[in-house]
């Protein structure tokens, strides 16, 4: 807004001129009807003089142009219409514009400790980021501190010296440190660049330019997130498709690395429907979840399918259970949990094949293992399921005696009634309730419960249906088989 020269209030008048206002004060007001004036013979209209002349006001009042002049200069307006004002001050701060820059550089080297550090070329950078600062100051003051779009091209230019590999060097945080102490060194020499009596002003104009100057480095900053964030999206979206596809160790090792990713032990994947929507407010929802519970996470949309991998989580179904949130309606299913991301594809196999079969178990848990999914996954045609039934629980009940799976037969027969089955075996019941007990105990699950009791009759369906060569148990099988020390859902998980 422009800014008025200063007027001389009405009370300061000379004194000849303070005698004629009285004067006229005096003076009967012409609005009133009165005597017709000599020679006219008619009397003033009622509307006459009510536009006063600044001559005609009372002791201390001020026109309505001054008032108007006044509010414009409260405002903070840097130049009237001429653009004479500040002139000399522009000129002072062009000339100096080098000498605030080094004594910037000299402040943010005594206060500063992370930017000694700094190599020399981004040391000069930031320098040349501060001469540009005292250039577009004295740019944006010439142009009446103008807003909208001439203010912003104004405050970018500041920070467009500098190449982007520095927003890569020097944090947001950092930055905004940085524009402190230039702005603080520019309010110190205030009283040396300003023109007599235009101290004020350009102070208030610096104040005004730093929240422009503060706002560029928001946007420099906003549009490297934007940048970084789309090339991390397409990173983890390729490594999550490279997990799917079962890719070599190589490669996912490389591009976990690209991502910064720690490689926190155990690691699992997680697999439920998409909410819908922007795959990077999607995403956004599962990191921000995830900082909250500390784990490590990488994330991917496929199709409708959301697939998360977790690291470091000691219990990655109880994590999962903490990023419901960010996935949409449906089952979520959770891989087993493997050491490292290299094995990861087998966690990732696991889960889809679990994703795919939940909805023949309606009242699943969510999120619910893979493992607590065999038997649905084995008849939906899932190998991988079909193989472990049948080596790690009918070949593992073949090889603990022929009884138990002769009991197991007698006991479902029977409808799940022990004195049933023990008649039909011409034993005791407390024989089958020790053989059923020592079922449970080599393939973790219990015929007793009704979904163990399910996955049981699978097992032995399978096994019965795909021949199978009892062997010693190999590093391949799942170490919970046979070993009585761990609890059923231990081994079930395991599986």
């Amino acid at each position: 807004m422009p800014r008025a020269r200063p007027v001389q209030p009405a009370d300061r008048r000379p004194a000849g001129d303070g005698r004629k206002h009285h004067e006229d004060a005096r003076q009967p007001d012409s609005r009133q009807a009165g005597p017709a004036q000599p020679g006219t013979g008619r009397h003033p209209g009622p509307g006459a003089g009510l536009a006063r002349s600044p001559a005609r006001l009372m002791p201390g009042d001020r026109p309505p142009r001054v008032d108007a002049q006044v509010r414009a200069c409260q405002a903070g307006a840097v130049s009237e219409p001429g653009g004479t004002e500040l002139s000399a001050t522009l000129r002072r701060i062009e000339r100096a514009a080098g000498a605030l820059a080094t004594a910037s550089a000299a402040r943010m080297d005594e206060t500063l400790p992370w930017f000694r550090a700094l190599p020399a070329d981004q040391r000069s950078w930031v320098m040349l980021v501060a001469q540009a600062g005292a250039r577009s100051l004295v740019q944006w003051l010439r142009s009446g501190g103008g807003t909208a779009v001439s203010t912003q091209e104004v405050s970018d230019e500041v920070f467009a010296t500098a190449p982007q590999a520095l927003a890569r060097s020097i944090s947001l945080q950092q930055t905004v440190a940085l524009i402190k102490v230039t702005i603080d060194v520019v309010e110190e020499q205030v009283p040396h660049l300003a023109a007599p009596g235009e101290e004020q002003q350009l102070r208030e104009a610096v104040l005004r330019f730093s929240r422009e100057i503060a706002f560029a480095a928001a946007r420099v900053y906003a549009r490297a997130a934007e940048s970084r964030g789309a090339w991390d999206a397409r990173l983890q979206a390729l490594l999550v498709d490279a997990l799917l596809r079962g890719d070599s160790p190589d490669v996912l090792a490389s591009r976990a690395a690209a991502l910064g990713w720690a490689d926190a032990p155990p690691v699992a994947v997680a697999v439920g429907r998409s909410p819908g929507g922007e795959v990077s407010a999607v995403l956004h929802t599962v990191y921000r979840q995830a900082r909250r519970i500390g784990a490590e996470v990488i994330g991917g949309v496929h199709g409708d399918r959301l697939v998360v991998v977790l690291g470091g989580a000691a219990d990655p179904v109880a994590a999962t259970g903490k990023l419901l949130t960010a996935f949409g309606d449906g089952p979520v299913v959770v891989g087993p949990a493997v050491p490292s991301l290299d094995q990861a594809t087998e966690s990732a196999r696991a889960a889809l094949a679990g994703f795919r079969a939940a909805p023949a178990w309606p009242a699943a848990p969510r999120p619910v293992p893979a493992a607590d999914l065999l038997p649905e996954r084995a008849l939906a045609g899932d190998a991988e399921a079909r193989r472990r039934l049948r080596h790690d629980v009918y070949a593992t009940l073949a090889r603990a005696g022929g009884e138990l799976l002769e009991t197991l037969d007698a006991f479902f027969a029977a409808g799940g009634t022990l004195e049933s089955a023990a008649r039909a075996l011409f034993v005791h019941p407390n024989t089958v309730r020790y053989r059923l007990r020592r079922v449970s105990e080599v393939t973790g699950f219990s015929p007793l419960d009704p979904r163990d009791a399910f996955a049981l009759q699978v097992a032995l369906t399978v096994g019965r249906l795909d021949p199978v060569v009892p062997v010693a148990p190999t590093q391949t099988m799942t170490p919970a088989v046979g070993k009585t020390s761990q609890t059923g859902d231990d081994r079930r998980r395991s599986l």
